[in-house]
């Protein structure tokens, strides 16, 4: 996991979105939610094309802990991870009618 890199794409007062890349290839995304009392709950999702598997998983949350979660640590419990493995459908906009 020493390749990976971090894009955020999304930030708001309480929450962030980053894609993963791993040697120039997108492999997932994180979204994260910062709560009032201190903790943070993460969804991370991996791609199906990224060559991950579960054997991976404990490595990649413990990059997305020390890289971009310096207030919150797996270790001291503050932060929780769901992680779900699936593929890109696309990105949907509203039409206009």
């Amino acid at each position: 996991m020493t390749t990976l890199s971090f894009i955020r794409t999304l930030r708001t007062p309480h929450s962030e979105r980053y894609l993963l890349r791993q040697n120039e290839t997108e492999v997932g995304a994180v979204d994260l939610h910062f709560r009032a009392c201190g903790s943070a709950d993460a969804t991370v999702i991996v791609f199906e094309s990224s060559g991950l598997g579960s054997q991976d998983i404990p490595a990649l949350l413990t990059r997305i802990d020390e890289i971009i979660l310096p207030d919150v640590s797996i270790s001291e419990r503050s932060v929780s991870f769901t992680v779900v493995m699936g593929k890109v459908l696309g990105a949907f906009t509203p039409q206009s009618t």
